[in-house]
């Protein structure tokens, strides 16, 4: 845990998960320019009136530092982790929950906003899908204050702004973090929002072979199915039977929707922390009439973590390695983790990666067993056992 010290006052934070070997921060250098910006530090302080959005925060450390703002700030975020998070930092210190206003990037924004600011995401897509989404609440009077690191903040970006809400520009960069400032004006028509987008699969991928995708934006791979999920869906397993399958790290569900297609029997559950993504696998499995629908169930969380132990039969996982621009294999390791608990005596996880990465150690490790199922000289798939 560390400590983020501004004028409003001093702010033990945490990112979500939290544990004792964290090495992460809850925010960086460009949350710190935000802040200091908004306190007066370039000028005359930015005045907090109205309804202040937050969109993008990372850790909740920008929402936690204006909790004092009323009416109560509004967070929207893609990620539970970090809706969690933000009460996890409400609560260490000491400040009510209903402080902030916590929205997904599904749930309808508010009707008007007097204060927009945006931490620049990882995704162009999910940047545009969010100004468009934001921009009929914005007016002429609007502050809208952007904040990034140089290396997220580029021209693209900058013309995105321009296009969706009115003329950009940027500061000076400090400890390699900009901020972006923009002027609401008066549009004869809203931008055109294109997400989500539809693609249609190649024909050699087994049971999902020419169907349709669907992905909402931010969900990695958006126009095209990228070559690890194609090797996956290559070599999954042929099993059959009323088994409870999950596609854990589900993006936009092709996986499971395989499963479904491939086993009419299968009770099929698509995991994922990203609300666009499951809504993304939602409307992937809606759009190709998959036979008795019911049996699919999506769920926005933290890996495994409500999932009752020994109650799924087959775990299938293409883990992410970066958290936000970090790369870690924090997150793989707690799928593994998770699904091991999940999983019943005998049940397995199936788990796709670059070969790089080394999951064979950590799930020898984990589950005693570990298979090589297939591979090519850049991916694996791996199969390990619960006993």
């Amino acid at each position: 845990m560390n400590r983020l010290t501004t004028s409003r006052g001093e702010f033990e934070l945490a990112r979500f998960p939290e544990h004792s070997r964290q090495e992460l921060r809850a925010w960086d250098a460009a949350d710190e320019y935000l802040l200091r910006h908004l306190e007066g530090a370039d000028g005359e302080p930015v005045a907090l009136s109205g309804t202040v959005v937050v969109s993008g925060d990372r850790w909740g450390a920008l929402a936690t530092a204006l909790a004092a703002h009323r009416p109560a700030p509004v967070q929207i975020t893609d990620s539970f982790l970090t809706q969690e998070a933000t009460r996890a930092n409400l609560a260490r210190n000491g400040i009510d929950q209903d402080a902030v206003r916590l929205l997904s990037t599904g749930d309808t924004p508010p009707e008007r906003i007097d204060v927009l600011l945006v931490r620049v995401p990882k995704s162009l897509a999910l940047l545009e899908d969010q100004l468009c989404r934001l921009a009929p609440a914005v007016h002429p009077g609007t502050v809208v204050v952007g904040a990034g690191m140089v290396t997220e903040i580029h021209t693209s970006t900058l013309r995105l702004f321009e296009r969706v809400l009115g003329p950009t520009r940027t500061s000076l960069a400090v400890r390699k973090a900009r901020l972006i400032f923009c002027t609401p004006e008066p549009r004869p028509a809203p931008a055109v929002n294109p997400w989500p987008l539809s693609y249609t699969l190649p024909g050699d991928v087994g049971a999902v072979s020419g169907l349709t995708v669907v992905n909402h934006a931010g969900v990695f791979c958006a126009d095209r199915l990228d070559i690890g999920t194609r090797f996956f869906l290559r070599n999954l397993p042929g099993r059959k039977g009323p088994e409870h399958v999950v596609d854990l790290g589900c993006g936009n569900g092709v996986v499971g929707l395989a499963v479904a297609l491939a086993d009419e029997e299968a009770r099929v559950t698509f995991v994922d922390e990203s609300h666009q993504a499951v809504a993304s696998a939602r409307a992937t499995f809606l759009a190709n009439d998959v036979p008795a629908p019911d049996r699919a169930e999506f769920l926005v969380g933290d890996c495994l973590s409500g999932t009752p132990a020994g109650s799924v039969d087959l775990v299938l996982n293409n883990p992410p390695f970066h958290s936000h621009r970090a790369t870690t294999d924090e997150t793989a390791w707690r799928m593994f983790t998770g699904a091991r608990a999940a999983l019943r005596r005998g049940g397995e996880l199936w788990v796709v990666g670059n070969r790089h990465l080394g999951y064979h150690v950590k799930l020898r490790r984990l589950f005693g067993n570990c298979e090589v199922v297939a591979s090519d000289p850049k991916f694996v798939v791996l199969r390990a056992a619960k006993r």
